[in-house]
């Protein structure tokens, strides 16, 4: 008699069988990185529409501003797709996941494997391809704040060897935030071509997003970090805006060329604008003379955004054992050119209502719709200041890992160059980077290994910064980690965990000279800071405790502190203190039960973030907020009920300015989508 094992439909929904950030696909036991991966049922059941909604999985990332995110104890902004550059939302929208079928983020210095990026790691975002294997689902979406929406998706065999894909997704809804609402649509299709020993992949996909009473600050805080005005206060106008639109075109393959030998590449084609008009704040003042500041100055700022890019990678690689020695080689590279081009013009007010110029905003009792912006004295659109940049990147890399009985050892280098160039002024500033990285991993039982590892990064200077009359030219941003852990699949790949010290230096970041012009050749000086370290530990876990019931945990302890300056006291802190916006203690858990007998799942997930300190040293303070689902799905049908901030809880997600303020978490939210699958 034939043994049948019935599984619960909750069983391994989160667990990871393999990354693909290094290059290198790996199983997460025998990998020398710290790669965190949430995949698309994680995605699916949290109810996750942007990237911020995801970071509370990942421990040591936190949100900073935008997309842009504290990624153990640093500030990092650029996003990969699918292993490439040439992020669509760049500038100040955040990705949204409707075309994601996966988010990797990889920990750490990566300058070996991606050239320059900041040394807290990045996100790869993996884009939804089309399969030969028919499904489609349709799904409307209603809830709070006017919120409301539709998608759609469709995969399946176009004919013997073609598969298509085609996707649609629209939602809108009231921003917590007075005056604002946004409004996102992502059209999405592919093609892909079975090549036998391997597959080519066409895309294309276009975002649009249209947010009112936009871009958002934060709201203005006391130095302890209370608001000092409503969580909802915006300091832009009803009429104000951000428009982003972004088409992209991608084709990625690979290809086994024999047993031994595989090949990749993809090329990726970004081209998007960013319109806005909306109100700075400027500075915050007493209006009555009672002491407490109640208004702040505004400025009017009329940008246009221009960003075109293309970029190329391609990767072999070679495996071939020695005997009982295996061996994989991974040799690449990649090309990126990025144009950005910029047009705007300010206009500021002051602490009086005055003629042609934007009304201050009082804290308490706003008052929207009084200054007029058809009545500013801007000047006329052919006078507004512009700027033009062209990035171009080229690198090449060579990495060898081998494999001798429970041992791995892995060893790669990079040579990278790079130029970049303002293209009103004529001006280039190009050189040369050479990046390493080593680990080694341990298999200590087959269900439990230790690894370790030390890598590079670097990052240019903006060619802005390069003006020899500013102190330039200036050696790139370098950072270095040292990293060992342990990493664990244990019950029989039931409970998958990994836990790591790293200690990171990053040196050569600029700063503006306190001593402002020295030379007095009428160019404000820049300086290099001499060193920032970021220590921590962290941990995650993903396990299925019965065939019902799956639960995610992540901590991250980071120490992120100034431990030199080169003497120039060139930023607002100190020897020792702490870093902007990084906490020292970080925990995010996510847990689901499923009670097949009525096809219904609860899903319970929380994120605590210690307290921190704002650019401009205020406090940011410490929050803990609760979210759940109610799910109930069959073959054919899912209903999702998700509310966010289940208590309420008033916070701020991050800091900045003191003049901006704090960006405030949104408050208690609910929605309700229901999906028909096929």
């Amino acid at each position: 008699m034939d043994t049948v094992i019935v599984r619960g439909r909750a069983q391994s929904l989160y667990r990871v069988n393999e990354v693909s950030s290094a290059k290198l696909p790996t199983p997460p036991l025998l990998s020398t990185q710290t790669i965190q991966t949430i995949n698309a049922r994680l995605i699916e059941d949290q109810g996750a529409r942007d990237a911020q909604d995801l970071y509370r999985n990942i421990s040591g990332v936190t949100v900073f501003s935008y997309a842009g995110v504290t990624a153990r104890g640093f500030r990092q902004e650029e996003n990969f797709f699918d292993g490439l550059r040439g992020d669509p939302y760049a500038g100040f929208s955040v990705p949204r996941l409707f075309n994601i079928e996966r988010v990797e983020f990889l920990k750490g210095p990566a300058g070996m494997l991606y050239g320059p990026g900041a040394p807290g790691g990045l996100f790869n975002y993996i884009t939804k391809k089309p399969e030969e294997d028919f499904s489609a689902e349709l799904s409307g979406v209603v809830g709070t704040e006017a919120r409301y929406g539709a998608s759609a998706q469709v995969t399946g065999a176009v004919s013997h060897n073609v598969s298509g894909r085609a996707g649609a997704f629209y939602e809108t809804r009231n921003q917590p935030r007075w005056n604002a609402d946004d409004v996102s649509q992502v059209y999405d299709a592919g093609l892909r071509f079975d090549l036998g020993r391997g597959a080519l992949n066409l895309q294309a996909t276009r975002y649009d997003q249209d947010l009112g009473g936009n871009r958002l600050r934060g709201v203005p805080t006391d130095d302890l970090g209370n608001f000092l005005a409503d969580r909802r206060w915006n300091h832009n106008e009803p009429t104000d805006f951000l428009r982003m639109e972004s088409n992209v075109l991608q084709a990625t393959a690979d290809y086994r060329l024999t047993d031994e030998l595989t090949v990749d590449a993809g090329l990726r084609w970004n081209d998007g604008e960013e319109v806005q008009q909306y109100h700075e704040p400027r500075g915050l003042y007493d209006s009555d003379g009672d002491g407490a500041v109640d208004s702040s100055i505004r400025e009017f700022r009329d940008q246009e955004r221009t960003n075109e890019s293309w970029s190329f990678g391609a990767n072999a690689i070679w495996a071939r054992d020695f005997g009982s020695v295996g061996n994989r080689v991974l040799a690449g590279g990649d090309l990126y050119e990025h144009e950005a081009g910029f047009l705007g013009e300010s206009l500021r007010g002051r602490n009086t209502v005055t003629a042609g110029l934007p009304d201050p905003l009082a804290l308490i009792d706003p008052e929207y719709g009084v200054t007029d912006v058809a009545n500013y004295s801007l000047p006329a659109r052919s006078a507004y200041r512009t700027t033009s940049t062209k990035q171009e990147r080229a690198g090449a890399y060579l990495l060898d890992e081998i494999t001798i009985g429970r041992f791995i050892g892995v060893a790669g280098v990079r040579i990278d160059s790079f130029e970049d160039t303002d293209l009103v002024s004529g001006e280039s500033f190009e050189d040369e980077a050479t990046t390493w990285r080593a680990g080694v991993v341990y298999r200590v039982r087959d269900d439990v290994s230790v690894f370790g590892q030390w890598a590079e990064s670097f990052e240019p200077q903006s060619i802005g910064s390069q003006d020899p009359l500013a102190g330039g030219p200036f050696a790139p941003d370098q950072g270095e980690i040292w990293e060992a852990g342990v990493r664990t699949e244990l019950m029989n790949g039931r409970i998958q965990s990994s836990a790591s010290i790293y200690r990171i230096v990053r040196s050569n970041i600029l700063q503006s000279d306190p001593a402002g012009d020295p030379e007095n050749d009428g160019v404000d000086n820049f300086v290099a800071l001499g060193e920032v370290t970021s220590e921590g530990f962290e941990f995650d876990i993903t396990g299925d405790i019965t065939p019902n019931w799956v639960a995610t945990v992540s901590y991250g302890y980071n120490d992120a502190r100034l431990t030199g300056d080169a003497g120039t006291n060139a930023i607002d802190f100190s020897i020792g203190d702490r870093f902007p916006n990084a906490p020292e203690h970080q925990v995010g858990f996510w847990t689901r039960y499923q009670f097949p007998a009525i096809n219904t799942a609860i899903a319970f997930g929380g994120d605590y973030v210690d307290v921190r300190q704002s650019l401009s040293g205020q406090k940011i303070r410490p929050y803990f907020v609760f979210d759940a689902s109610l799910i109930y799905e069959t073959d054919d049908w899912r209903v999702l009920f998700r509310v966010d901030n289940l208590f309420d809880e008033t916070y701020a997600a991050s800091g900045f300015l003191d003049r901006t303020g704090h960006f405030p978490g949104d408050p208690r939210s609910m929605f309700l989508e229901l999906s028909r699958l096929w």
